[in-house]
C-alpha cells in the first residue's frame, strides 16, 4: 500500500476481479478496474469534506486477466476515488497513459460533479504539429470531477415493469430538464430534475395524450467540450457520455449521489401511471472526443483497448459516429462494458427499454455493419436484455452506414423515411403517394425481409434533432447562428415549407394553413401502423425558432413552454383526440402486414387503395407523379387480428382520406352489401364534425379526413 498526504491507515486485501467497479458487499467496497496494457493503477481517496485534496493514494494489489483489484474494508459508501493509471506514453502504438491526469471509473455508479475539458485533462503537450507526441506533466485533480461508492439500497415496494405491448405503444421523447424547467405548477426546487419529471403535472399531461413511454434524451453523465464552454454553451443534448452506469447529476436536486436515488424514485413513479420508461444510450462514442481530446476515462486507462484505432495508424482514434472516436466492441472487455451497463439499467434502475443512438457503430464487425455481429447475438442470448424495448436509430456517419430495415428480429427501429416522406408529401412534393402508402401500412419494403412486421417502424414527424412540428411549417431555411458555428451546422435539407413567409407572422390565412398543416402531419402519425413517436411540446406548438440543432441551447430555445395561445390549447385538444381514437381502433396498430387478400365473404381486401373517385388505384395511378391524394381503406374484421389473449379484435371499417393538393376535391364513397352509414371522426379542415353523405366527401385542399363504416342494425 502506498499512503497519501494524510498517511491514513488503511487496509488492502488482494479482493476479487469481478464485479469491475466499486462495489459495497456491506462490510467494505471492492475495486476493480480493466486495463490489459497498464503497468500499475493507483486508487486516489477523497474526503468528503475536502475533496479536493487526496487523503490515501494506494496500489492495488492484484491483476487477474487485465483486471487490477483490491478489497479496503475501512472503505464506506460515500468515499469519493478516482484511478491513476500508468503505462506507456506512446501514441503511435495507440497508447496514452499519463498518471498525472486523474480519471473516472468507467463503472463508477455515481459522479460527483460535471466533466469538462479543462486545459489540465489533456494528456500531451500542445507545442507543434506533433503535439500529442508528448506527454503532459500538469496535474488534472483539479479539474475532474470524482467518483463516489453508491450504497444502491433503495426501497422499490411493488414497482413491476408495465409491459406495454409494441401495438399498444405511444412514445414521448423528452429532455428531462427542458420538459419540466419552465412549468408553472412545479415546485422550483423540482423544476429541471427527475423529481420534477415525476410530478403528478407532467404525468397528468402525459396520460391525457395516451403516453405509454417515455423515452428521455441521455441522462448518462456527460461532458461539455471547451468549445461549447468558451461559447457560453453547453452539450444540452448531453449525447457526450462519459459514465456508463452515473445518471447525470445535472438532474438531481443537488446533494451528492442523490441523483441514484432520485432517478429510481422517477421511474418508479412513471410505472404507477402505467408509463414505462426508455433511455436513449449513447455507446457508440464517448466524450473524450478524437486523439487530440482530453483524458478523462477510457483514454487513459487503455485507449488502445476502449477505442477502434485504425491498423494502419494506431495514433489516430477510427471515427464512424462524427464525434471524434467509436468505442471498440470488438474488444471483449468493452463488449461487456456496454453489457453490463445496460443490465444494470435494466435490473437495478428498472428501466423497460433502450433507443440506441447511432446504432450502426454498434454492429460494425469487423468494419461493415454486420446484422450477425457479436453485440447482436450478445443481447439475443441475454435473458435480462432480450426482454426489453430494443430501438435502433439505425444509421451512422460511417461508409454504407444508412442500415434502416438491416437490424435482427427484436429490434425495432427509427424509420426516417417515414418521416421524410410524410414531410414531403404534405409539403405538395410530387411522387410521394407511392411511398405514403408504404409508410402508412407500416413500411413492408422495409421491415418484411427480416421477418418483422409493422411494429419494428418507430414513425416520427420530428424528434429531437430537427425543426420542430410547429418550425417544420414555418420555415424552410434553418436559423442556427446562435449555434456558433455560423450555421454550417444542423440539415440543410428539412422538407419543410413556411406557406408564404419566414418565421412568425401576423397573417391569419398562413397562420391557419400552418395550423392544418400540422394537424394533417400529426394525424398521419397517429393513424400508420407501426409505433408513433411524439417528441415533447409538438402537441402544443414549441418552437425553436428555426434552430434545427439545437443541441447547446440550454435555454427558451429548447425548453418546453407551458404558457399556451388559445391555438396552442385547441391544437393540443386535437393531438389528445387522435390518438384516443387510435387506442379505441386496433386496427390501426396491426402486428402482422396487410396481405391484399380478400377477408372472408366480404369480397374485400384487408386494405384497399383507392383513387377520389373511388375506384381502386391502377398502375398508371400509382405512376402519375402529380397524384396528391389517396384514399386507404382498412378492413375492420381481419382474421390474422388478435390481441394479447389470442382473442379475435374486429372493429368498424375505416377510410383514411388524404389530400395534399392546393384544392377541394369530392371523394367517392365505397358501397357494401351491409348496410351502414360513414361517420366522420377527424377532419383537419374544421373542429366540428360533419354529417357525411352516402355518396361522397367534399375534401378540403390540405386537408385529412378519417371516417369508420357503422353497420345498421338489420
Amino acid at each position: 500500500m502506498q499512503l497519501g498526504v494524510s498517511r491514513l491507515t488503511l487496509r488492502i486485501w488482494p479482493g476479487l476481479a469481478q464485479p469491475l467497479g466499486a462495489g459495497w458487499d456491506g462490510e467494505g467496497v471492492n475495486f476493480a478496474l480493466f486495463s490489459e496494457h497498464a503497468e500499475r493503477v493507483e486508487l486516489c481517496l477523497y474526503d468528503s469534506i475536502n475533496p479536493r485534496h487526496e487523503t490515501a493514494r494506494v496500489t492495488l494489489p492484484e491483476k487477474t486477466n487485465h483486471v487490477w483489484h483490491g478489497y479496503m474494508p475501512d472503505i464506506r459508501p460515500s468515499q469519493l476515488y478516482g484511478y491513476r493509471v500508468y503505462g506507456p506514453y506512446a501514441p503511435v502504438q495507440g497508447h496514452r497513459f499519463n498518471p498525472k491526469k486523474l480519471l473516472l471509473d468507467p463503472y463508477a455508479k455515481v459522479i460527483a460533479g460535471q466533466v469538462s475539458w479543462a486545459p489540465s485533462t489533456f494528456g500531451y503537450q500542445d507545442t507543434s504539429l506533433e503535439a500529442d507526441l508528448s506527454d503532459d506533466e500538469k496535474e488534472s485533480a483539479d479539474d475532474v470531477p470524482r467518483c463516489m461508492v453508491l450504497d444502491s439500497a433503495f426501497t422499490w415496494g411493488d414497482d413491476h415493469a408495465p409491459r406495454t405491448p409494441w401495438s399498444r405503444t405511444l412514445i414521448y421523447e423528452c429532455h428531462v430538464k427542458g420538459m419540466t424547467i419552465n412549468h408553472p405548477d412545479i415546485p422550483p426546487t423540482l423544476r429541471g430534475t427527475f423529481l420534477g419529471l415525476a410530478s403528478g403535472r407532467i404525468l397528468e399531461h402525459l396520460l391525457s395524450l395516451g403516453v405509454t413511454a417515455v423515452e428521455l434524451l441521455p441522462i448518462h453523465q456527460a461532458a461539455n467540450d471547451q468549445r461549447l464552454l468558451n461559447l457560453g454553451l453547453v452539450n444540452y443534448w448531453g449525447y457526450n457520455t462519459v459514465g456508463f452506469f452515473a445518471p447525470d447529476a445535472r438532474y438531481s436536486t443537488g446533494s451528492r449521489g442523490q441523483q441514484v436515488t432520485e432517478f429510481k424514485t422517477m421511474v418508479k413513479a412513471f410505472h404507477s401511471a402505467g408509463i414505462e420508461v426508455l433511455l436513449d444510450v449513447v455507446y457508440n462514442h464517448t466524450g473524450e472526443g478524437n486523439e487530440l481530446g482530453p483524458t478523462l476515462c477510457f483514454r487513459g486507462i487503455d485507449n488502445a483497448s476502449y477505442y477502434r484505432l485504425p491498423l494502419h495508424d494506431r495514433r489516430r482514434t477510427e471515427d464512424f459516429t462524427g464525434c471524434g472516436n467509436s468505442l471498440n466492441l470488438l474488444h471483449p472487455r468493452v463488449l461487456q462494458l456496454v453489457l453490463d451497463s445496460l443490465r444494470y439499467w435494466v435490473l437495478d434502475m428498472h428501466v423497460d427499454g433502450f433507443r440506441f443512438d447511432l446504432a450502426t457503430t454498434l454492429a460494425r464487425d469487423p468494419t461493415e455493419f454486420n446484422s450477425l455481429s457479436r453485440f447482436f447475438m450478445m443481447i439475443q442470448q441475454d435473458p435480462v436484455l432480450s426482454g426489453v424495448k430494443l430501438i435502433a436509430e439505425p444509421w451512422d456517419l460511417g461508409p454504407g452506414g444508412y442500415r434502416l430495415g438491416g437490424f435482427p428480429p427484436g429490434w425495432s427501429e427509427w424509420n426516417g423515411r417515414y418521416r421524410d416522406c410524410t414531410r414531403r408529401f404534405w409539403r405538395g412534393d410530387e411522387s410521394q403517394v407511392p411511398e405514403l402508402a408504404s409508410r402508412l401500412s407500416g413500411s413492408s419494403d422495409l421491415f418484411q425481409s427480416s421477418g418483422r412486421g409493422p411494429l419494428a417502424s418507430i414513425n416520427f414527424v420530428t424528434c429531437h434533432d430537427g425543426f420542430t412540428l410547429h418550425d417544420l411549417v414555418s420555415y424552410e431555411r434553418k436559423h442556427n447562428l446562435a449555434n456558433g458555428e455560423d450555421n454550417r451546422d444542423g440539415s440543410s435539407e428539412n422538407y419543410s415549407r413556411n406557406w408564404g413567409t419566414e418565421g412568425g407572422t401576423s397573417a391569419l390565412a398562413i397562420r391557419r394553413l400552418r395550423e392544418r398543416i400540422k394537424r394533417n402531419m400529426l394525424a398521419t402519425l397517429a393513424f400508420s401502423q407501426g409505433v408513433p413517436l411524439l417528441t415533447a411540446g409538438d402537441e402544443m406548438g414549441r418552437t425553436q425558432r428555426g434552430n434545427n440543432n439545437a443541441y447547446c441551447q440550454d435555454n427558451l430555445t429548447s425548453w418546453v413552454d407551458w404558457k399556451l395561445s388559445d391555438a396552442d390549447r385547441e391544437f393540443l385538444d386535437f393531438a389528445r383526440e387522435l390518438f384516443r381514437i387510435a387506442r379505441n381502433y386496433p386496427v390501426l396498430r396491426r402486428r402482422k402486414f396487410f396481405t391484399g387478400r380478400t377477408v372472408e365473404a366480404s369480397k374485400l381486401k384487408d386494405v384497399t387503395w383507392l383513387r377520389f373517385d373511388g375506384h381502386e388505384m391502377q398502375t398508371e395511378d400509382w405512376s402519375n407523379s402529380r397524384t396528391r391524394s389517396l384514399g386507404m381503406l382498412v378492413h375492420g374484421g381481419v382474421q390474422d387480428q388478435v390481441d394479447e389473449l389470442g382473442q379475435s379484435i374486429a372493429c368498424p371499417m375505416l377510410l383514411l382520406v388524404l389530400n395534399a393538393s392546393n384544392r377541394s376535391k369530392m371523394f367517392v364513397l365505397p358501397r357494401f352489401r351491409n348496410k351502414g352509414i360513414w361517420k366522420e371522426l377527424v377532419n383537419t379542415a374544421q373542429t366540428s364534425r360533419r354529417s357525411v353523405r352516402e355518396d361522397g366527401l367534399a375534401v378540403a385542399p390540405h386537408a385529412l379526413t378519417l371516417l369508420s363504416y357503422e353497420r345498421m342494425n338489420p
